[in-house]
């Protein structure tokens, strides 16, 4: 999984960082998002899913990688 974030989209709401803050962040100045992480850790790709949902912008969504075996 990988995520995308479109800052010019991007309202500052701040749903993202409430839901996976190990993922997303917001710039202090304005709020709006910053990723901290662009391939999120394993085990929080519920939570990124769950922010990509919660996305009043839709400024974020997901690119699904296929795993290799």
């Amino acid at each position: 999984m990988k995520v995308i974030v479109d800052q010019n989209k991007c309202v500052a709401s701040g749903q993202c960082v409430l839901t996976a803050p190990e993922v997303f962040d917001q710039r202090e100045e304005d709020g709006i998002v910053v990723l901290r992480a662009d391939t999120p850790p394993q085990g929080l790709e519920d939570d990124v899913r769950q922010a990509v949902a919660l996305c009043p912008a839709q400024a974020i969504w997901l690119e699904e990688q296929e795993t290799k075996e």
